[in-house]
């Protein structure tokens, strides 16, 4: 959702349950640099499942991340804002080939197909997606829906915090702009954003993100299972958890668990068990439904790779543990991938997967 003709200076933010993120980029002689970030934790309640449950406190925590700047004093008030894909609908659908003034009416009707909200209730925008084959008889176009009740709480926090939204944008379009290399936008890439209260997983392919899901799992569950497991408070199984993480477990390769367990340390590993199985269950669901789905003409198409990123994906040993399980090349998502400059000294690889989003929101005056 679009609001200014014109292009301000802008910058993103990343609104989620626990943390607020802000990224800044400036142009100079034809590069892209980060001036500005920031990144502030959200007491519980503020923000539940994407929806705000008290303004008053969201907007002071959006000040107090403006506050907490690093670089450059951000000087616009201009934003482009994440929107909760947990409470978004997105979709991508074939549509005959039309002239323009043709195509929004026709948009508006085959959407009551797709969008499980009255019209009349959310707010719809949409975009054609670049030709995926030059005999194709039929166009694709990207529709995006929120309801209005959401996307109108984030618009009054916002203008509570003295900003100005340019747009408003789903986590997984924002995401795939930073982590999906421009010379590999035809390819189909798993991405998975393992945040502090859920995980986006969304598939991305031939320009547009193709399908997303949240799943349950979350680097605050991975502490929570290590502290019920071994009885210990939450802080000490979170220093634990970024100590060894699945260390010990991957000496032994997987291969059996019964000795696993065995290990000293490879109680962390057994109490993580439960959701490592899960999420690997839900990826490999989520690969089967895009390669078996009817994708109109762009069936037979197999996942290339695994992008992982957010705060979650800092876990030693889950890259390598979920190549192993998926048997597909499973890589750390680089969100600097489509910008021409090295990443501050300042940003260590844990922070940078934690900004993905708000790069890739901060990347969209530029794209």
């Amino acid at each position: 959702m679009e609001f200014f003709p014109l292009k301000p200076e802008t910058f993103g933010i990343n609104i989620s349950d626990l943390s607020i993120k802000i990224v800044k980029l400036k142009e100079k002689k034809g590069k892209y640099i980060l001036s500005s970030f920031s990144k502030i934790k959200v007491k519980e309640g503020v923000i539940e499942n994407g929806e705000i449950k008290n303004e008053e406190k969201a907007a002071f925590y959006i000040r107090e991340a403006l506050k907490s700047i690093k670089g450059e004093k951000i000087r616009t008030k201009y934003v482009v804002v994440s929107l909760p894909e947990e409470k978004t609908f997105l979709t991508v659908v074939p549509m005959p080939i039309m002239p323009d003034e043709e195509l929004s009416s026709a948009i508006l009707f085959e959407a009551e197909n797709y969008i499980p909200l009255s019209l009349d209730k959310v707010y719809l925008s949409w975009e054609k997606l670049p030709p995926s084959s030059e005999i194709s008889q039929r166009i694709e176009v990207l529709v995006c829906a929120c309801p209005k009740e959401i996307a109108n709480s984030y618009l009054r926090v916002l203008k509570k915090a003295n900003l100005e939204p340019v747009a408003f944008e789903t986590e997984s379009l924002a995401i795939a702009r930073s982590l999906i290399p421009r010379s590999e936008r035809d390819l189909a890439a798993l991405i998975l954003d393992l945040g502090e209260a859920k995980t986006l997983l969304a598939i991305y392919f031939k320009n547009s993100v193709r399908f997303t899901t949240n799943l349950p799992i979350s680097g605050r569950l991975f502490t929570e299972l290590i502290a019920k497991n071994l009885k210990i408070k939450f802080s000490a199984a979170e220093k634990l958890k970024i100590k060894y993480g699945l260390k010990e477990a991957l000496k032994m390769k997987f291969v059996d668990v019964a000795k696993i367990f065995k290990v000293e340390k490879g109680k962390i590993f057994e109490a993580l068990v439960p959701a490592l199985v899960d999420l690997v269950e839900q990826i490999k669901k989520a690969m089967i439904f895009f390669e078996t789905h009817d994708h109109r003409f762009l069936k037979g198409e197999k996942i290339k790779k695994i992008l992982i990123c957010g705060e979650g994906a800092n876990l030693k040993g889950l890259r390598e543990f979920l190549a192993l399980k998926l048997q597909v090349p499973v890589e750390y998502g680089n969100p600097f991938t489509n910008l021409s400059f090295l990443k501050p000294p300042s940003l260590t690889l844990e922070k940078t997967l934690s900004l993905s989003t708000a790069i890739g929101l901060a990347m969209r005056k530029y794209d």
